[in-house]
């Protein structure tokens, strides 16, 4: 079944949606969507594609959405009731063909809310859609999304040096990007927002593509981010364990060993290279689940990964 994702105007509250980049109504809620750009993003002018949500799932008590035609992309928030002030951007997966809402953003949202952690989940651009400079337009959003929960970190109720970063499958990739290349200009400053860091404070990946290295990447998602034939140099440059260097942040990496959808090679490549370059780093690979697993799909010893992963915060001082 596919529905035709609504348009909020501006100065109109629906469906929890908020217009401006962060211009939010105290107290943050959960379902609220915040708007990152004050107007057009960078490089989706003149677009006419409709945003369109396709529900996946046979179950109509279990959510499985995904969106693709994205051209205002968002921050969904998820709030804890008692928060502890650690905010988590999670960018979902789907191959950069489509952002998985649900399985891999909503659920998210509601276990960590369990441990204090505020959520926001990615709604990011899909780069094989028509956007200039397709590579970059995740990125663009990433960056701005970290930009936009610091600049809005007090009237929030976040400390805005506790902000971190989960990725799975492709939204791996990108948050894997993201922790490489934060400082990499990718748009021209549109607000005060754009002078603050992008870099996060910790990286968490979920069996997350890696390497555009035609040998192990995954071959829908190198495609749809660089196109039929990239260059030489833009595989380097979205290779990320080709980009590790001493400021990128702490790292933890779960995966499954039987992953038959993206090679466990990518996470080994990016965990060598952290190690190389001496950042903290932590990996768990599990037995089983697959690829995609999430929370909901996760078998055995996979189920544990969100606690691993917030015992690993505390470590860092990150989940008090």
């Amino acid at each position: 079944m596919e529905i035709q994702a609504k348009t909020i105007a501006c100065g109109t509250v629906l469906l929890g949606a908020l217009c401006g980049a962060g211009a939010l109504a105290a107290p943050l809620k959960t379902g609220d969507e915040v708007n990152l750009w004050p107007a057009t993003a960078p490089g989706s002018s003149g677009l006419t594609i409709k945003e369109t949500v396709t529900e996946r799932s046979k179950d109509p008590a279990i959510l499985d959405r995904a969106y693709t035609g994205i051209t205002k992309p968002t921050l969904t928030a998820y709030v804890p009731t008692k928060p502890n002030g650690t905010a988590l951007l999670v960018a979902p997966g789907g191959a950069y063909m489509r952002v998985v809402a649900d399985k891999e953003g909503a659920d998210i949202g509601t276990v960590f809310n369990q441990a204090g952690v505020t959520v926001f989940v990615l709604k990011y651009r899909l780069p094989g859609e028509g956007h200039a400079n397709r590579q970059d337009v995740p990125l663009q959003d990433a960056q701005r999304a970290i930009r936009t929960i610091r600049k809005n970190a007090a009237d929030w109720g976040l400390n805005p040096a506790r902000v971190g970063v989960l990725g799975l499958s492709a939204g791996g990739h990108l948050m894997a990007t993201l922790g490489t290349r934060f400082d990499k200009k990718t748009y021209e400053p549109v607000d005060a927002a754009d002078t603050l860091n992008a870099r996060p404070d910790f990286l968490a990946l979920l069996y997350p593509v890696i390497s555009m290295n035609v040998q192990w990447t995954h071959a829908d998602s190198r495609k749809m981010l660089l196109g039929d034939a990239p260059s030489d140099a833009q595989i380097e440059a979205f290779s990320a364990e080709r980009q590790v260097s001493k400021a990128v942040p702490p790292a933890f990496i779960a995966l499954a060993d039987d992953d038959n959808g993206v090679n466990p090679m990518n996470s080994i490549l990016f965990y060598r290279s952290l190690k190389q370059s001496g950042i903290p780093a932590e990996m768990h690979v599990f037995p089983q689940s697959g690829h995609g697993f999430g929370i909901r799909l996760a078998q055995g010893a996979a189920k544990q990964w969100p606690k691993l992963m917030l015992d690993w915060m505390a470590t860092l001082g990150m989940n008090p």
